[in-house]
């Protein structure tokens, strides 16, 4: 039994890579615009019925790691060494999910400009990392000891997630992070 659930599970693994994959292929070549849920569904040989069952929308396709997104913030603040500031830990994690090297994925650079560039993609990426919010922020709180509705734990989370924003809109996201993140540390009283 145990091996029909992980062989199922490996085969949904490899649909929803299948789909997600085809589907940045074709945005990256036609432009997000010009493709339709269709044309990625017979790039991967799946019914669109099968890609919506992995994906609820054309947006969710390039944004297909979302589930690790909000598991990674909470355990920036977590995990972080005791000589680690929560802003800092916040900021290394931005920075790792935002501006990794461009050698781990030659599609890097070309995917960042995709989404800075489709408005329909840079509201969707905006909207997937503040819904993260309350989660970072009961992490913050536990991790400080405060109240799980202390408004500035709320306030950190709220401000660290929009540090994403920053950067995707920015000509130099690094710097964009940096100075969000500097603020959040030191307070605008040292900018």
């Amino acid at each position: 039994m145990d091996a029909t659930v992980g062989r199922r599970e490996r085969k949904k693994a490899a649909t929803r890579q299948a789909l997600a994959d085809a589907a940045l292929d074709l945005f990256l070549e036609h432009g997000y615009d010009r493709v339709t849920i269709r044309d990625v569904a017979e790039a991967a040989d799946v019914s669109t019925t099968t890609l919506l069952k992995h994906f609820p929308s054309k947006e969710a396709l390039v944004f297909d790691q979302d589930g690790d997104r909000e598991a990674g913030l909470v355990a920036a603040v977590v995990d972080r060494g005791p000589d680690r500031s929560i802003p800092g830990a916040l900021r290394e994690y931005v920075m790792r999910a935002h501006l990794r090297a461009p050698d781990t994925d030659p599609r890097f650079h070309a995917f960042t400009d995709l989404v800075r560039h489709t408005p329909a993609l840079n509201e969707y990426a905006h909207r997937m990392w503040t819904r993260h919010q309350d989660a970072l922020t009961r992490a913050v709180a536990g991790a400080t000891g405060a109240a799980a509705d202390d408004p500035r734990c709320a306030a950190l989370a709220r401000f660290a997630l929009e540090a994403s924003a920053l950067a995707r809109d920015s000509d130099d996201p690094a710097r964009a992070v940096d100075a969000a993140f500097d603020l959040l540390e030191h307070g605008w009283s040292t900018a």
